[in-house]
């Protein structure tokens, strides 16, 4: 949590154990063989957040490649999907844009956990499988979002610092890739927001609300971000509301966002 998203990773050593800790977010993003020698399992325990683009998931697509490669075992300490088991939506990566962001071919919300997801890898993805074991959750249901769990949430990234923070995710994250509006990132509003100095709050969101897009509402904006786009100017836009999460298309509000501001 002390790096800044996108930001690259070095490899260092641990100064409470001495243990060395090797990067797979810089120049190496699959374990080589090197880091391997002498290791007898590779346990992944992390907490994703739902989304293909969101690279935890790439990792330990790349993670499972090594361990079948180099004969080690592989377990998978499952977690909650936060946005349940039963929200899927967007199309699957096209062979010519597999990239560390969209490294798996599964929809853009693929309703798994992280467990679940290891098993379809290992089944259907690998050209070898590796020896696989997850270890299962108790009590989790496909129809829980993460407040069902009762578990306390710890961010998973500077920008997800709430639960919630894993629904809007995908509500705004391919737009702000392209740089010319704010989604939130360096302001208190990390992917829950659509803002610009070339917008009019109160037309903006009038356009939106008039789309009557199911589960969501569109607030009018005023705001001047701390950092990231549209660092210390006024800017106007919208904040997303989340009516009724069941029914919003959420990979969906960016491109009627784009339609709008046209």
């Amino acid at each position: 949590m002390d790096v800044h998203a996108g930001d690259k990773i070095d490899t260092f050593t641990d100064p409470n154990t001495d243990v060395p800790v090797f990067s797979l977010y810089g120049a190496t993003r699959k374990p080589t063989a090197e880091m391997l020698e002498g290791v007898d399992v590779l346990v992944y325990d992390i907490q994703d957040i739902g989304c293909r683009s969101y690279t935890y998931i790439s990792t330990m697509y790349l993670a499972m490649q090594a361990a079948a490669e180099n004969n080690i075992d592989f377990v998978v300490l499952d977690r909650p999907n936060p946005l349940g088991g039963q929200k899927v939506e967007g199309n699957i990566v096209e062979n010519d844009f597999i990239s560390f962001v969209s490294q798996l071919k599964i929809p853009y919300l693929y309703g798994l956990t992280c467990g679940e997801l290891a098993l379809m890898i290992n089944k259907e993805m690998l050209s070898a499988p590796c020896n696989l074991e997850v270890v299962k959750m108790k009590k989790w249901r496909r129809k829980m979002k993460f407040e069902d769990t009762h578990l306390p949430w710890v961010p998973t990234s500077p920008h997800i610092p709430f639960a919630h923070s894993a629904y809007f995710y995908p509500v705004s994250g391919i737009l702000g890739e392209l740089g010319y509006m704010s989604i939130g990132v360096g302001y208190t509003l990390p992917f829950e927001m659509f803002a610009a100095d070339w917008i009019n709050a109160e037309e903006f969101a009038k356009s939106l609300n008039n789309k009557k897009l199911p589960g969501v509402e569109f607030r009018p904006l005023h705001l001047k971000p701390f950092y990231s786009v549209g660092a210390g100017s006024n800017l106007q836009g919208v904040q997303v509301h989340l009516t009724n999460f069941d029914k919003a298309r959420l990979s969906d509000i960016q491109f009627h966002v784009m339609e709008v501001v046209a």
